[in-house]
């Protein structure tokens, strides 16, 4: 088994499947989205987006010291 190399991070696995459906005009903007762009793995695209909106949002909530 190879060993990671330092500067990549350690993949944790994914066990846990989330599913949502579309309707046609969404599918149709992620689709011409994914092929403008050349993304080939729809997937994490959407992964990717949601972790960071969700992120944003728990950061743009959390209480602050000086506000």
């Amino acid at each position: 088994m190879a060993k990671p190399t330092p500067n990549r991070k350690q993949r944790t696995p994914r066990r846990h499947k989330v599913s949502f459906l579309l309707n046609d005009k969404e599918l149709q903007v992620l689709d011409k989205y994914c092929k403008r762009y050349n993304i080939q793995n729809r997937s994490r695209i959407i992964r990717e987006a949601l972790m960071k909106t969700i992120l944003r949002r728990y950061e743009n909530d959390s209480p602050t010291l000086f506000d």
